[in-house]
């Protein structure tokens, strides 16, 4: 018989009842050192004494109105967006996938409006995840997501990540735009070279393309710095994010430039839930934490010591380990063909400790942005007894 929660989700028999910044206790009293943050998504941590303050005194107040009318909470939160990124313009949802839809909306849009009704496809990259609606689904391209949901939604182009010959070669009379995360998250955290994000800005201008980078993983002071596309000094034309940004509620946005935003008049564009008081209050609480002095730097300066630290576990435990990769706090254990990663998250969780599986047989480590020295020598503790486990024993090697 079918579970009353429909089984969409492999879900691990783990069930918390509290959390403490990267701590996380079950409902049975086990501890765990939560280096997956939820996806990415837990940015603060956990029980953040700031965030959830500001939480619970805005559900006191009022939860939800609607965009019928306005609503302070979003109209700040903008403005501090505006002010601290390339944008001009923000429009807030619930979620990724949904940002990553209005994006493509988005720069669709702005082609129709300025006589290029033709041009509607996006250049993406082989290895990506964009989301779970059908749009994109068809945007990340992998034949095991979309297998069963009907043909493929048009309009989405795909070429192998880094090769800057294969996008000059995707470009036709249709292409709108080039749609790209900076550190491939599901995809294996494969980030992208710096000098190949600043040749799709060039190529984007000399074609007359919109560059649209998906940030919903990477950015939210994850990379070190407040969006992963500021290492490479580029900017976009439009952006998604979600994630970080609402510390773990619900909550997206698309950051963009006039020239695309104002398109996007009344009618073209909407959403029931997003942009409301608490979730907005919640995303500026974030952004009270972010923003202030000294914080990125202490994030990039933990984020270091965890890559260093996973470097000489790769040394000490080659049979295991193949390789390291990833930027900022959103780092990628590559194992070897004999070591599966699920198994490894596996054996990580008896240890104590939460990771994320990912492709290409990566095990994700996406700790939340708070965590200290401590808990990342802890962590490398941790990693090195699960890396024990799963050594392979002379036996295994010599029955393959």
């Amino acid at each position: 018989m079918i579970p009353a929660l429909m089984p969409t989700y492999n879900r691990a028999d783990l069930a918390f009842e509290r959390g403490e910044g990267a701590w996380l206790w079950t409902v049975d009293g086990r501890r765990f050192l939560d280096f997956g943050a939820g996806i990415a998504t837990t940015s603060l941590g956990h029980a953040h004494p700031h965030l959830t303050k500001v939480i619970a005194e805005q559900a006191a107040r009022v939860m939800h109105v609607s965009n019928l009318y306005r609503v302070p909470q979003a109209e700040e939160l903008a403005a501090r967006h505006v002010a601290a990124s390339f944008a001009d313009s923000v429009f807030f949802c619930n979620s990724g996938a949904e940002a990553n839809e209005g994006m493509v909306k988005a720069v669709r849009k702005y082609h129709a409006e300025t006589g290029h009704p033709e041009r509607f496809h996006m250049i993406c990259f082989e290895g990506a995840f964009h989301g779970r609606t059908l749009a994109m689904l068809s945007a990340t391209g992998n034949e095991k997501y979309l297998a069963g949901f009907g043909p493929p939604v048009q309009g989405f182009d795909h070429v192998p990540f880094g090769n800057m010959n294969a996008v000059r070669d995707a470009i036709g009379p249709q292409t709108a735009g080039i749609m790209i995360e900076p550190v491939q998250g599901e995809g294996g955290v494969r980030p992208a070279d710096l000098r190949f994000l600043r040749e799709l800005r060039a190529v984007c201008d000399e074609f007359g393309l919109l560059l649209a980078l998906d940030e919903v993983q990477t950015g939210m002071g994850r990379s070190g710095k407040l969006w992963a596309h500021q290492w490479a000094g580029i900017e976009p034309d439009v952006m998604s994010s979600a994630k970080g940004i609402g510390g773990g509620f619900p909550l997206g946005a698309i950051l963009a430039k006039e020239k695309v935003a104002k398109y996007l008049k009344p009618g073209t564009h909407g959403t029931t839930y997003g942009g409301g008081p608490l979730a907005c209050a919640a995303g500026n609480a974030v952004l009270d934490v972010m923003l202030a002095p000294g914080f990125l730097g202490q994030v990039d300066g933990v984020a270091r010591l965890l890559w260093r630290g996973l470097l000489e576990l790769a040394e000490k435990h080659p049979k295991v380990i193949e390789g390291v990769q990833g930027a900022g706090l959103l780092l990628g254990m590559k194992l070897r063909p004999e070591v599966v990663n699920s198994e490894m998250q596996a054996a990580a969780v008896a240890e104590g400790l939460l990771t994320v599986a990912a492709g290409m047989n990566v095990l994700r480590l996406a700790p939340p942005l708070i965590i200290t020295e401590a808990e990342v020598a802890e962590a490398l503790r941790l990693l090195d007894r699960t890396c024990l486990r799963m050594t392979p024993s002379a036996a295994q090697v010599a029955a393959k």
